[in-house]
């Protein structure tokens, strides 16, 4: 017996042995897995938690004093940002508007140079000008106010997952009380988990023989969001706990709610999650999430219980329900008075369309935005962290620019076998912003982009710059300077003999050069840029922006030249700049997700030609647009001056016009991807589409400065030789008068007396 007790002692010796060390290897391995959780928690929770998309904003609209702008427009730009219209503006997003005066509540916003806050704005018009602008908040009179560039889209990633970043400071102190109050009422008095809640969540799903009631705190949901599976099993849950309690012991309640409000899951919008309340704001409401009234967090929260199930779009019923039970929660817990209360249950849900979030919108244009950010960040993981990229995007020349294409090639592909397709770029002359690229017929196409990647010949598009190569040498070219118009053979570098012809198969034997550049003359085009030497032509279109092959044949005076659209703007942007070089752009600035400014557009000019001889350029194609290829433009607009050249290419392959008006300089191309013929010029082709690009808005009349050493001389048509004002047969243009020799003859052919300038001063003038 003793033997028995002494083996039995010596049995649970050995087995307390042994469980003991299995509690001692179940101990290390289970330290082990929680440091080994609290190191992937780590590394999630305090980088990077998730890819957010790149938000791409607009220009800003600037109002100045003076400016001339009309109220409808300023209105347009409020509707397009948001902005609730009200009887007396008290909060962010609000305006009042009547008889010539708006009262606004300009959102705070954090602009590249820097954030500016919440500001009451009165404006005041006068005859279509803004007469003055009133900061209320300061309670002093400003020369200009900006308001907040409008979010175009969101240049999403791979990942399905759409969000806006917010943090708890930039939201209603109504969110996160709601928030926690539905969701998770204890959540500031546990430590990740409630047993509590657990077990009472488990009783109410016993007594239902279904999941009536969930135990998970939001620390578990938030855990549950980031870093596991929808797997439903006991280990699933365990680590989801013990997880749990692992962030509650790192971070603090602030850091885990406001990464709760950023990761859950509200919508599906087509192919892509909505994540947060951030983007939920913007998709529902068509507002920033600091403008949230009660009703619509109560709305938003009450979507958490299930996205689908309470879509406000497709079941506003169960969602309204769901929202009033909310508010009744609020309202019992003293959050909101009896009378608000009464008023927030008759709330409609007020939803936007969410439109404004569509991703995809101007593919064209948002393909040069990614060119440009990929030079810029050259770190691809910063393009998915919430950056803001803010562009030189003007969405109402996108627009026009998109309808004027779409609808034009829509008219001219009437009896034509060939499908047409085109591409337009709008710039700023003086900035060099781009303010529209569409790149396609289709303007919502993202696949090849014309505008930026189709290499065409340009045609008459060139001559400009062989005609500003000669107006630079001024003592041996001016406007009056006559050119050859005969027959000739050249022969190319490739021994081909090459006989080119002007467009109406006619000779003129002489003509001025203004002649040759207003009616686009071949044959003079060609004759002068033989004499002034091709390399010297194939310079001038490097030195205004085109960097590209340029093959220095007769031909390419005629423009045996492939470009693409968005280069050739280029040019014409340093022509229609007077001779300032300024490189054509979209973004401006790169701001973090937490408003660190990461990259500037550096401002940047060259002087790449003679101003002098740019001006006279320029006189030369406003005369196209009165008298020449694009004379319809000045039929169309017989009060506004804007300058152009109209561009086609052998046997009617390709159609071009490149125009501008005072602010902006446009390029349109029209042709046919296989290269067909479409039987369309310049004029026919794409001038139309720029005429009604420029009919949907209000083009400024070109005006430039005149450059010093310029004024009016008066040439014989024929010689070219200065002559004295009013001969018959005269030309009178602008010129470079230093380089002029006086008139040799009068009208009548008599030698003109010339005068030294000194004797025809008095004694006094001599003297001083």
């Amino acid at each position: 017996m003793a033997k028995k007790q002494t083996k039995a002692k010596k049995n649970r010796g050995l087995f307390s042995g042994l469980f003991l060390k299995l509690v001692i290897v179940a101990a290390i391995v289970m330290a082990g897995y929680v440091i080994y959780l609290d190191a992937q928690i780590k590394h999630t929770f305090s980088g990077n938690k998730w890819e957010v998309p790149a938000q791409i904003f607009a220009r800003p609209l600037i109002l100045n004093e003076r400016l001339e702008i009309t109220p409808q427009e300023v209105l347009d730009e409020l509707e397009l940002l948001g902005y609730r219209k009200v009887t007396t503006p008290k909060s962010s997003g609000e305006y009042a508007y009547w008889n010539g005066k708006l009262i606004v509540m300009r959102r705070a916003f954090h602009f590249a140079n820097g954030p500016e806050p919440l500001r009451k704005i009165t404006i005041n018009w006068a005859n279509k000008r803004i007469a003055n602008i009133t900061d209320n908040t300061a309670a002093r009179q400003i020369n200009s106010i900006r308001l907040e560039p409008w979010l175009v889209t969101r240049l999403v990633s791979g990942s399905r997952e759409d969000r806006m970043l917010v943090t708890l400071d930039s939201v209603p102190e109504m969110l996160p009380k709601t928030l926690t109050l539905v969701e998770d009422r204890d959540f500031y008095d546990h430590h990740g988990v409630a047993p509590l809640s657990i077990l009472r969540a488990l009783v109410a799903n016993l007594k239902a023989g279904r999941t009536v009631q969930g135990g998970s705190t939001l620390t578990q949901q938030l855990v549950k969001n980031l870093y596991l599976t929808r797997e439903q099993s006991l280990i699933r849950k365990a680590k989801e706990a013990v997880m749990a309690v692992i962030i509650d012991a790192r971070y603090s309640k602030t850091e885990i709610l406001q990464a709760y409000m950023n990761e859950v899951f509200l919508a599906q919008d087509g192919n892509k999650a909505v994540h947060g309340f951030g983007l939920a704001s913007y998709y529902f409401f068509d507002r920033p999430a600091n403008e949230l009234n009660v009703p619509e967090i109560a709305t938003l929260v009450a979507m958490i219980k299930g996205p689908s199930y309470y879509n406000p779009r497709r079941f506003p019923e169960r969602v309204i329900e769901r929202r009033n039970l909310i508010l009744r929660l609020l309202f019992e817990s003293n959050e909101i008075t009896a009378k608000a209360y009464e008023k927030y249950l008759d709330a409609p849900l007020d939803l936007a369309s969410g439109a404004s979030l569509a991703s995809g919108k101007h593919p064209a244009y948002m393909q040069k935005v990614r060119l440009e950010l990929n030079d810029i960040l050259a770190d691809p993981s910063l393009r998915d962290s919430g950056v803001k990229v803010f562009t030189t995007l003007d969405i109402y020349a996108q627009r026009r620019a998109e309808k004027a294409l779409t609808s034009t090639l829509g008219s001219l592909q009437k009896n034509r076998k060939a499908k047409l397709e085109g591409a337009m770029v709008v710039s700023d002359i003086s900035s060099g912003g781009i303010r529209a690229i569409v790149g396609a017929r289709d303007a919502g196409f993202s696949g090849f982009n014309r505008a930026i990647d189709a290499r065409r010949q340009i045609g008459s598009l060139i001559k400009p710059a062989v005609y500003l190569t000669a107006l630079e040498d001024p003592t041996q070219y001016n406007l009056a300077t006559p050119l050859e118009d005969k027959p000739i053979t050249l022969k190319s570098n490739d021994g081909k003999m090459w006989s080119p012809r002007n467009y109406d198969k006619a000779f003129r034997d002489s003509v001025p050069l203004i002649t040759g550049l207003v009616e686009s003359l071949n044959v003079p085009t060609v004759n002068l840029g033989m004499s002034l030497g091709l390399d010297k032509v194939a310079r001038t279109v490097r030195r205004l922006g085109v960097e590209t092959q340029i093959k220095e044949v007769p031909a390419m005076t005629l423009g045996a030249v492939t470009m693409t659209p968005l280069q050739t703007n280029q040019m014409y942007q340093t022509i229609s700049n007077n001779g300032r070089y300024v490189p054509l752009h979209s973004v401006t600035a790169v701001m973090s997700a937490s408003n660190n400014l990461l990259w500037k557009h550096a401002e940047f000019y060259s002087q790449r030609a003679d101003e002098a001889a740019t001006y006279l350029l320029n006189y030369g194609l406003y005369k196209v647009t009165r008298e020449g290829t694009a004379k319809r433009l000045g039929k169309v607009f017989p009060n506004v001056n804007m300058a152009g050249k109209t561009g086609t290419t052998d046997d009617y392959h390709d159609a071009w016009f490149s125009g501008f008006d005072r602010n902006n300089v446009s390029t349109v191309w029209v042709g046919n991807d296989d290269n067909e013929n479409i039987n369309l010029t310049g004029a026919s082709g794409a001038l139309p589409v720029f005429i009604n690009y420029q009919r949907l808005q209000s083009p400024k009349s070109l005006s430039r400065r005149f450059p010093d050493g310029l004024g009016i001389a008066h040439f014989d048509q024929n010689t070219g030789e200065v002559v004295i004002p009013g001969c018959p047969n005269s030309l009178s243009v602008p010129a470079i008068q230093d380089v002029l020799p006086p008139p040799q003859s009068d009208c009548a052919g008599k030698a003109v007396e010339q005068n030294d300038a000194d004797d025809e001063k008095s004694w006094w003038e001599r003297w001083f």
